[in-house]
């Protein structure tokens, strides 16, 4: 590699990169974590052979996850976008001898609702989504600053570099973008702080702490797009006068780790760290801090503690970290997210990015669609789309006939949507109002085997491990609210535990520290705004409506049903089942340990949840 100097580098490497792009067929594979975990390695190493002795008529390009998850795992054939799900590794030839004869494989092709789609844009699942940052993902070789260069990666950083800084800083702030870990606080008017600061030194962090279960939006753009992340640093550094970089991420990402430290040595070596950036006097490094997996360390200050080697434990603000943070320098901190979209924004403009959006909250944001719904995976979506639009247009509805009752949104420290509220826009004010948070872009899906008491103790049981207990309101606040619901669960509620819990929550909410205490009574405050009737049902009748509380609950077969199929019976891990073919089954309580096997094999709902 030869250090780069100019825009005018950049640009013939970008040319010389696209021109043999597409001159032959390209299939993308998707193997991020989640692709790895469903056997994309074995797909790579499937096309590795079909396309021996055929390389100069077709190419394979190992690429980040491409967001469908559920459909892991699967390739895109360039140009034309041609998409296959769920492969196995004998299909790759078939896929290698119908590209070369410039047709799909038609069995092979993606089905939903009795329609066949052959070209990624069709596909409901992309169809509605406006993929800014993950659009780039099936086109690059993570490994590969070439590959980042051709899709014209580090172009946004030379315009940079003709600027002031100040014009960097209104460019940010007229774009309208707000940090997308969380609170939402507008990145522009953060590096306008810092920038001010009298500091000499001042310093950028990326947080990729990624802690909330289930959210893998961060961890798939480092390891699908690794050089957006660091360009965006690189504005952010040159926009408040810093020279010195970290990358906090979990040591559970090895995948982004592996990536990101590649990207790290790449942009080094072609001149894009170091000293004398592109021939400036502008000089940065980044350095990568392996994060031990602690929730709370996501929040700002107690990353900062970690970084320096202490506990992560928060400290009060104010002082901000834009005024005082790491080593008690000025530090500008944003999550992964927001450091790509910063380089997107100076590539194509603050009006190309606000033009989508709403008012208060502009540009796209990224969610882990998981849960009881049919598409699952990273979705990328404009603000303002409705929850009830991406649950139902890009995640396809709900699993197995099964109705959706809510939207869990925001991580542990998030809130619960009701079906009712659906229409709400997704967009930072919308979401506060109903009690729930943006939060780093976690969403799960309820359907009606969620019950709505036992998911708000599972994230309270989640908080009260994960907090530092460095403040007596959320350290004991968290326990005590998690005592109740555990008793409410186990049928051993009282009337007022009910109004107690609301006390408590708005305690912890009111006095605690830092964020992670003053946001977890939220799973607890809106499960009791939205769905008060199932704390009702725990404690007056000692019933779980979703049939989940194994102490509130039992199954019977019903008699006039049950046709003795015996599906019920062979699955049942304590044989608690018994009867003769063709006649009625019965369970014996005292075996029954209420996992609800049977209830869900039996196909002609003749088990019942009493």
């Amino acid at each position: 590699m030869a250090k780069i100097s100019s825009i005018q580098d950049i640009e013939r490497i970008a040319k010389e990169k696209r021109d043999s792009l597409f001159k032959k067929p390209v299939i993308s594979i998707s193997s991020g974590t989640c692709g790895q975990a469903r056997g994309s390695l074995k797909i790579v190493e499937a096309f590795k052979r079909a396309i021996y002795g055929l390389e100069d008529m077709v190419s394979i390009k190992v690429s980040g996850c491409h967001g469908f998850c559920s459909a892991e795992p699967n390739v895109i054939v360039y140009p034309d976008e041609i998409f296959y799900p769920n492969l196995k590794p004998e299909h790759a030839g078939k896929i290698i001898h119908a590209t070369l004869k410039g047709e799909p494989v038609e069995s092979l092709l993606y089905r939903e609702k009795g329609n066949k789609f052959a070209h990624l844009k069709d596909i409901p699942f992309y169809r509605e989504q406006k993929r800014n940052l993950l659009s780039d993902n099936p086109l690059i070789d993570p490994t590969s600053i070439d590959d980042y260069i051709a899709i014209g990666g580090y172009q946004a950083l030379a315009k940079v570099l003709n600027m002031d800084p100040e014009e960097v800083i209104a460019e940010i702030k007229k774009s309208g973008l707000r940090g997308r870990g969380g609170a939402g606080f507008p990145t522009g008017i953060k590096w306008e702080i810092a920038r001010k600061q009298k500091e000499e030194m001042k310093l950028i962090i990326c947080n990729a702490d990624e802690g909330d279960p289930g959210a893998y939006m961060d961890r798939s753009l480092l390891e699908g797009n690794p050089h957006r992340v660091i360009e965006g640093m690189l504005i952010g550094a040159y926009a408040i006068g810093a020279s010195v970089g970290y990358v906090y991420v979990r040591n559970e990402y090895p995948l982004a780790i592996k990536n990101l430290t590649e990207a790290i040595r790449q942009a080094h070596e072609y001149g894009f760290l170091g000293k004398n950036i592109l021939g400036s006097d502008f000089n940065f490094v980044i350095k990568i801090n392996r994060g031990g997996g602690a929730f709370v360390c996501g929040e700002e200050t107690a990353l900062m503690q970690s970084v320096e080697g202490k506990p992560g434990d928060p400290r009060p603000r104010p002082p901000y970290p834009a005024e005082k943070g790491l080593w008690e320098y000025p530090t500008v901190i944003n999550n992964v997210e927001t450091w790509a979209n910063v380089t997107k924004i100076m590539e194509k403009g603050a009006e190309w990015f606000s033009s989508v959006g709403t008012d208060g909250s502009k540009g796209t944001k990224i969610f882990s669609l998981v849960g009881k719904v049919k598409n699952t995976g990273l979705v990328e979506v404009p603000m303002g789309m409705s929850i009830q639009e991406l649950i139902y247009k890009v995640g396809g509805g709900g699993q197995n006939g099964k109705r959706i009752k809510g939207v869990q949104i925001g991580g542990p420290s998030g809130g619960c949507i009701p079906k009712e509220l659906f229409h709400l826009p997704i967009d930072y004010e919308s979401l506060t109002s109903a009690g729930a948070i943006m939060g780093s872009g976690g969403l799960i899906v309820l359907d009606e085997r969620t019950c709505m008491v036992d998911l708000a103790k599972y994230f309270l049981k989640f908080l009260k491990e994960e907090s530092c207990g460095k403040c007596t309101p959320c350290r004991e606040g968290i326990e005590r609210m998690h005592e109740i619901l555990e008793n409410i669960t186990t049928g051993k509620g009282k009337e007022e535990d009910i109004k107690l819990l609301e006390e408590l929550a708005s305690v912890v909410k009111d006095a605690s520290l830092c964020g992670l205490g003053k946001t977890a009574p939220n799973p607890v405050l809106t499960t009791l705004r939205y769905f008060r009737d199932e704390y009702e049902a725990h404690v007056n009748q000692r019933k779980c409506p979703a049939g989940v509380c194994k102490d509130l609950i039992r199954y019977e077969i019903l008699e006039d049903v049950c046709n003795g199929c015996g599906a019920c019976l062979r699955p049942c891990p304590q044989e608690a089942i018994s009867g003769e073919k063709r006649k009625v089954h019965r369970i014996d309580q005292s075996k029954c340990i209420k996992c609800g096997i049977c209830y869900e094999t039996c196909k002609f709902d003749a088990i019942a949840i009493i």
